[in-house]
């Protein structure tokens, strides 16, 4: 059965972080299913480009698509303010406790793991990492100058330019080593 993943997209979030894991984990065969925090699908990255979402929050809501047993992980990209946007959406926060309690995989980059997973309890005793500087805001984890973490089911990385091995590593830990190595070896890298 086909692994699916979902991204939440916030306005101000990091283009590089969003497109290159959603790019990777397609081409190793998983399905991703973006999702805007808000009811409009369009979302505008931190430097301006447009993404149209595959769907919104509100929308999965009314579908009641917005459960645990519907996904195999989710991930987020950071930026600002796009972590402070995502932040604020209480469904979004609500749904990656349900996931972690799930033992389900869950993954945040750059300022998103301070700033989105931080205050939700989820890096609590946990090994993260995160854009440089930002750890300062987490209380109760360990962060570590890693450009990815792997903790369990929780995987964070640091900033655009880890976006590749973030999304390897997502791919190893949905679908496999071999299938990251085909990913990696394709892309060149």
């Amino acid at each position: 059965m086909k692994k699916r993943t979902l991204v939440f997209l916030a306005d101000g979030f990091e283009e590089v972080e969003a497109a290159t894991p959603i790019d990777y984990l397609r081409r190793a065969g998983i399905e991703v299913v973006t999702a805007s925090v808000k009811k409009e699908r369009a979302v505008t990255g931190s430097h301006g480009i447009v993404f149209t979402a595959d769907t919104s929050i509100p929308d999965l809501k009314t579908e009641d698509k917005l459960k645990p047993s519907l996904w195999d992980g989710v991930f987020v990209p950071g930026g600002m303010p796009g972590a402070s946007n995502l932040a604020a959406c209480p469904e979004a926060g609500n749904f990656y406790r349900e996931m972690a309690a799930a033992g389900k995989l869950t993954a945040a980059i750059c300022a998103s793991p301070a700033v989105f997973l931080a205050p939700l309890g989820l890096l609590e005793g946990r090994r993260f990492t995160c854009f440089p500087g930002t750890e300062k805001q987490v209380k109760g984890g360990t962060w570590l100058s890693d450009r990815v973490v792997t903790d369990g089911s929780l995987v964070t990385s640091r900033a655009p330019g880890t976006a590749a091995e973030f999304a390897l590593t997502l791919i190893e830990e949905l679908v496999g080593a071999a299938e990251a190595k085909q990913v990696k070896e394709a892309a060149l890298l």
